[in-house]
C-alpha cells in the first residue's frame, strides 16, 4: 500500500507540473472518475491484474501522452494478455509520433521485424538499441544477444565483432547459431551446454537430439536418449526419451526447427523467462515467456512455465487454463498435468480430495512408467501415508542397479517412512544399507537423530552426526549434534551447536525449543522463556508442540 501511495504522490507531481498549454488541456479534459481510473489501473499493475489494468487504461488516456511509464505498462499489460499484435501496432505508433519510446516499444517492433522476415532492417533497428541497456544488467545480456542473433540472420555468419561473455548463457546461445549455420562443431557446443558442474542444464538434451534428428543421426540420437535417466530427469528430457522410445521422430522438427529465427529467439526468450521466474519476478517472466510463444507457438511444452508462475502467485484459475494444454497423447506432461492439477486441489479444497484425485488418476495408468511410479511414492510420502510409500519404493528398488546412488537415496526414502511407522528394524536396516552404498550426510543425520530420539547407541549417534557435520555444514545437522550432546547431559557444547543452528535458522520452531531447553538447563530462565513463546508466534508449529511449550513455561522442560 505505501508503494501504491508513493506512486500516486509521483504522478500528482507529474501531473500539476506540467507546462501552462497542457494544463489548460488538461483542466478541460480533467474529470475525478478518470483520475480514480488511473490509479486504478496502477495498483491493477502492482497486483498482476492485467485485465483490469487495460479496462482503466481505456478510460484514462488523458495522461497517455504525458506519461511514458504508464504507456509501457500498459504495452506489457497487452502482451500479458496474449494480444501482442495489438501491444505491436501501439508500439509502431509510438515510434512514428516518438512520443513515449520506450524498451518495451522498441523490443515488441524489432519482434514483429523477426516475425516479418525483415532480417536487414532488424539488424539495423537493434543496433540502436544500446541506449537500453544501461537501464539494467539483465536488459542489457538480453539486446547484447538479440544483437549477435540480427547479425547472424542477415549476414549468415557469427559476429567476430561482438564478444558477449555471459557464461552459460553465451554457450547455449553459440550452440544455437551454429546449428542454425548447419557448422561442423554445433555437437561439441551442445555437448558443452548439456554438461555443466554450475546448474541443471538437461533440457538443451532435447535441442541436441533435435538437431542428431534433423541431420539423420537416429541411432546417435538414440544412444543419447538412453543415457537419459528418467527418474531424475527434467521433465522435457523425459518427454523426448519417450518420444524416442516410441519412435515419434517427426515430432522433433514439428515443434522446433534450429534452422527457424523465430524458433530460436523463442527458445532465446523462454531462457529469459526462466531467469525472471528463478528471481522472483512472475510480471517479467511471463511477459518474455507470452512473447516466447508469439514466436514459436508449436512449442506448447514450454507453457508449462507459465503453469509454474501463475500457480506460484496463486492465480489457480490461469494456471489450470494452461494445463488444459497437456493431453494424454504426451504421458510425460500428462502426469505432470494431473500432479499440478492435485497439488490446485490441495490448495483450493482440501488434503484428502487432492490426494484421492491424484491417487485414482494414478490407477488409471495401465503401465504407469518407473518415473510415475517413484513420483506417486514421494506424493503418497508427503501426504503421510507411509504404508503406500513403501509399497511403490520397494517396486522401484526392484529395477535399480544395487551399487546406484540412486539405489541408497531409494532406501533412504523407504527408510524414512518406515522409521515413522515405527518400524525401527526395518528402518535401521534401509539407512545402514544405504549408507554401505554411499555415505551421505542427509542419512547419517535421519539415523543418528531416530537414534537420539529413542535413547539407543547415543554416543555412536554423536559420532555420527560430528562426521555429518563435517561432510555437511547444514543447520538442521548442527541442530542434531546439539541435541545430541543435550541428551548427553553435555549443555555448554550443546548451547554451541544450538545457537549456531537457531542463528542459521531463526523460525524454525524444532530449533526454538531445542535451544530454549538447553537454556533453562544453562539457568538461564528468562532467555529460555524467550525462545518458547516465539515458537508460539510461527505458524508452522503443531499443535502438539504448542502444548508442549505452554507446559515448559509453566514447569520447564523436565516434566514433558
Amino acid at each position: 500500500m505505501i508503494t501504491n501511495f508513493l506512486k500516486i504522490i509521483f504522478f500528482c507531481l507529474i501531473i500539476f507540473n506540467q507546462n501552462n498549454v497542457y494544463s489548460q488541456n488538461f483542466k478541460k479534459s480533467f474529470d475525478k472518475e478518470k483520475m480514480a481510473d488511473y490509479f486504478s489501473s496502477l495498483i491493477s499493475y502492482d497486483k498482476n491484474e492485467n485485465r483490469q489494468f487495460l479496462s482503466f487504461f481505456e478510460s484514462s488516456r488523458f495522461l497517455e501522452d504525458s506519461n511514458k511509464e504508464y504507456v509501457s505498462h500498459y504495452l506489457v499489460a497487452l502482451v500479458l494478455e496474449g494480444k501482442i499484435t495489438r501491444a505491436i501496432n501501439k508500439a509502431k505508433i509510438i515510434k512514428t509520433e516518438k512520443v513515449n519510446e520506450s524498451y518495451e516499444s522498441n523490443l515488441l517492433i524489432a519482434i514483429n521485424n523477426l516475425k516479418n522476415k525483415d532480417y536487414k532492417k532488424n539488424f539495423f533497428f537493434i543496433n540502436k538499441l544500446n541506449i537500453y541497456k544501461e537501464e539494467n544488467e539483465l536488459q542489457s545480456i538480453i539486446l547484447s544477444s538479440l544483437e549477435e542473433y540480427a547479425h547472424l540472420f542477415y549476414y549468415n555468419e557469427i559476429s567476430n565483432k561482438i564478444n558477449n561473455n555471459y557464461g552459460h548463457l553465451t554457450i547455449i546461445n553459440k550452440a544455437f547459431q551454429k546449428c542454425y549455420l548447419g557448422d561442423k562443431s554445433t555437437k561439441e557446443f551442445f555437448y558443452n551446454a548439456i554438461n555443466s558442474e554450475k546448474g541443471d542444464y538437461s533440457r538443451y538434451l532435447f535441442f541436441y537430439i533435435n538437431f542428431l534428428i534433423s541431420e539423420g543421426k537416429i541411432d546417435e540420437a538414440k544412444t543419447i536418449s538412453d543415457k537419459i535417466d528418467i527418474l531424475s530427469a527434467s521433465l522435457l528430457s523425459t518427454q523426448t526419451k519417450d518420444w524416442i522410445t516410441k519412435k515419434k521422430y517427426p515430432i522433433f522438427n514439428e515443434i522446433f526447427s534450429c534452422k527457424n529465427p523465430q524458433d530460436l529467439i523463442g527458445e532465446f526468450f523462454y531462457l529469459i523467462a526462466s531467469i525472471y521466474s528463478t528471481e522472483g519476478d512472475i510480471q517479467k517472466s511471463n511477459f518474455y515467456l507470452k512473447i516466447s510463444n508469439y514466436l514459436n507457438p508449436k512449442f506448447k511444452f514450454n507453457l508449462s512455465l507459465l503453469v509454474e508462475n501463475y500457480y506460484e502467485i496463486e492465480n489457480f484459475k490461469l494456471s489450470e487454463s494452461f494445463l488444459k494444454t497437456f493431453q494424454n497423447d504426451n504421458p510425460i506432461y500428462y502426469w505432470y498435468k494431473l500432479k499440478k492439477k492435485a497439488e490446485i486441489i490441495k490448495k483450493e479444497k482440501d488434503e484428502n480430495s487432492s490426494f484421492d484425485f491424484i491417487f485414482s488418476e494414478f490407477n488409471k495408468i495401465k503401465s504407469p512408467s518407473p518415473r510415475v511410479i517413484l513420483d506417486i511414492a514421494n506424493i503418497a510420502k508427503n501426504f503421510e501415508k507411509y504404508d503406500l510409500s513403501i509399497i511403490y519404493y520397494s517396486k522401484i528398488l526392484l529395477n535399480l542397479d544395487r551399487d546406484s546412488l540412486f539405489y541408497a537415496d531409494i532406501l533412504y526414502r523407504r527408510g524414512s517412512c518406515h522409521e515413522r511407522l515405527g518400524q525401527y528394524k526395518k528402518a535401521d536396516a534401509d539407512f545402514l544399507n544405504s549408507l554401505k552404498i554411499n555415505e551421505n550426510s542427509y542419512t547419517l543425520n535421519y539415523l543418528a537423530y531416530s537414534w537420539l530420539e529413542r535413547n539407543y547407541k547415543i554416543d555412536l549417534a554423536i559420532e555420527m552426526l560430528e562426521k555429518a557435520n563435517k561432510n555437511n555444514n547444514d543447520p538442521y545437522i548442527i541442530d542434531s549434534v546439539g541435541w545430541g550432546y543435550y541428551l548427553t547431559k553435555n549443555y555448554i557444547k550443546a548451547e554451541v551447536f544450538l545457537k549456531r543452528a537457531v542463528m542459521l535458522m531463526p523460525n524454525d520452531p524444532i530449533v526454538n525449543d531445542h535451544y530454549g531447553d538447553v537454556l533453562w538447563k544453562l539457568g538461564r530462565k528468562m532467555e529460555a522463556n524467550y525462545f518458547w513463546k516465539n515458537v508460539l508466534t510461527f505458524k508452522n508449529t503443531e499443535v502438539k508442540m504448542k502444548n508442549n511449550i505452554n507446559l515448559k513455561l509453566l514447569n520447564g522442560p523436565d516434566k514433558i
